[in-house]
């Protein structure tokens, strides 16, 4: 697609990261975008406490898609974007975690600048640096995982993604895979059939940040059994690796920001 000429009396579009949803944890840049925006088109995931920082008069649209309940398809939100961009506004664009990790901004990107409207991307805190502050874990501990692969849990229809399952099993990396409940079974029986040990550590997370966090600690044989992962409210983020032997009970957390308090 062609682009066209820069729209001269559009403002460039933002597209920012609310982060895993606990306000605190916005950036100051997104703060400010927030309240300076007439136009929120904002997805499922952005916590209430972050919309309430808009503009009294700022139009709340919402578009989010989850657990396959869609508000909009991906094609009528880049119209949208485009249309309340032309209209003048100052049009804000609010992603949950960050906006370039499996949130499809590259499509809303291309679209925008397809119609000649500039467009700025505020990043957010992914879930995956939100789940290792909260279990109080290093994702890349020395000695134990030398990278982090993030990796998506479902495909655009629901099912499980192709992957390579071989060189996923062979890393020396902890593996983190996003809205991956629904499929934790499977994810866990393609790595051990892979190679990799059944005895490694596994981490489920919901509402990372949020009031209602939960977090399970496991084995990923627990994940294969269907124990781990039974009754967990999607979406869920998934962690596997042997740097997760670090990760401290959520009881324990909560005894130390006891005695701080």
């Amino acid at each position: 697609m062609t682009s066209l000429p820069p729209n001269s009396k559009a403002h460039p579009v933002i597209l920012a990261g609310t982060g895993p949803g606990d306000p605190d944890l916005l950036t100051l840049r997104a703060v400010r975008a927030i309240g300076a925006a007439e136009i929120i088109l904002h997805d499922a995931l952005v916590d209430a406490r972050i919309l309430v920082l808009a503009a009294p008069d700022a139009v709340l649209i919402h578009v989010g898609k989850r657990c396959g309940r869609h508000a909009m398809s991906q094609t009528e939100i880049n119209r949208r974007l485009v249309e309340c961009a032309r209209t003048g506004a100052r049009v804000l664009r609010l992603k949950g975690g960050d906006p370039m990790i499996f949130g499809r901004a590259g499509e809303e990107i291309a679209a925008l600048r397809a119609a000649g409207i500039a467009v700025e991307v505020i990043p957010g805190i992914t879930a995956a640096s939100a789940a290792a502050a909260s279990a109080c874990v290093s994702l890349t501990a020395r000695g134990r995982a030398r990278a982090v692969t993030l990796v998506t849990g479902h495909t655009a229809d629901g099912g499980l993604p192709p992957q390579d399952w071989a060189a996923l099993a062979r890393l020396d990396s902890t593996l983190v895979f996003y809205m991956g409940s629904r499929h934790a079974r499977a994810i866990a029986d393609r790595l051990i059939e892979a190679g990799l040990d059944p005895a490694t550590p596994a981490m489920l997370l919901t509402n990372v940040s949020r009031p209602g966090e939960t977090r399970r600690l496991a084995r990923l044989i627990d994940l294969a059994d269907g124990i781990a992962a039974a009754d967990l409210a999607a979406p869920a983020l998934i962690l596997i690796g042997a740097a997760l032997d670090a990760a401290v009970p959520v009881a324990t957390i909560q005894a130390d920001a006891r005695e701080l308090s």
